[in-house]
């Protein structure tokens, strides 16, 4: 890693609470995931502010269980570490962005990784996947990623190995995320102005977790 992507580091998901927080502050790739077009920025608001309640499954479980095993693979096969470092974009340090693999290659480009589990076959790299990577390669300025995915069936993995397909960055895409991303920060921006304005009212235990999650998106 270079000095200057280091110098970008927020927190580390190995420190979850911290990890949370700070991720709470920007926009991330999982939050990208979902903006399909201005629509759903309302929607979308809504998560960033109230949360969407979920808290993990045994997809989830199994994912966060076989992650460090496909990421040992992909570092063996394609070179690219392990990271679980979250970090800001050059410019704009409330785009946010946790890849779990990174590496820079010879000719000083960053090349990332994200491993999935899935269980359905993939024909293609699904495309709120595919939203998370662009918005990763917009945060770390990377040039291309490994997707590595490993279907399993009743969670015992099929197949000897993951598979895996790179995706180059598209600056056309990430374009239209960077403006739908401003359109959030935008909506959470207004809505946190209105909250601010309102008469104060008793705060429970709740609501006072709340808040805070748009309040460092202000300027």
């Amino acid at each position: 890693m270079t000095p200057e992507l280091a110098a970008r580091i927020v927190a580390d998901s190995r420190d979850r609470v911290a990890w949370v927080r700070a991720r709470s502050r920007g926009i991330t790739a999982t939050d990208v995931a979902a903006l399909t077009s201005e629509r759903v920025i309302p929607r979308a608001a809504d998560a960033k502010l109230m949360g969407s309640g979920f808290s993990g499954n045994a997809y989830t479980a199994h994912g966060r269980l076989r992650e460090p095993e496909i990421a040992r693979w992909v570092a063996a096969t394609h070179g690219i570490l392990p990271s679980s470092a979250l970090f800001h974009a050059e410019v704009e340090k409330r785009h946010l962005a946790t890849p779990d693999g990174l590496m820079v290659d010879s000719q000083g480009r960053v090349i990332l990784a994200e491993i999935k589990t899935t269980k359905k076959a993939w024909r293609s790299i699904p495309r709120s996947y595919l939203r998370q990577v662009w918005w990763q390669q917009h945060v770390l300025g990377a040039e291309r990623t490994l997707v590595a995915w490993e279907e399993h069936d009743g969670f015992v993995p099929v197949g000897d190995e993951p598979q895996c397909a790179w995706v180059d960055r598209d600056d056309t895409e990430i374009a239209r995320l960077v403006g739908l991303a401003t359109a959030l920060i935008d909506e959470l921006y207004m809505r946190t102005q209105r909250t601010r304005s309102l008469p104060a009212a008793p705060v429970t235990a709740a609501a006072s977790r709340e808040p805070y999650r748009a309040l460092a998106l202000s300027d």
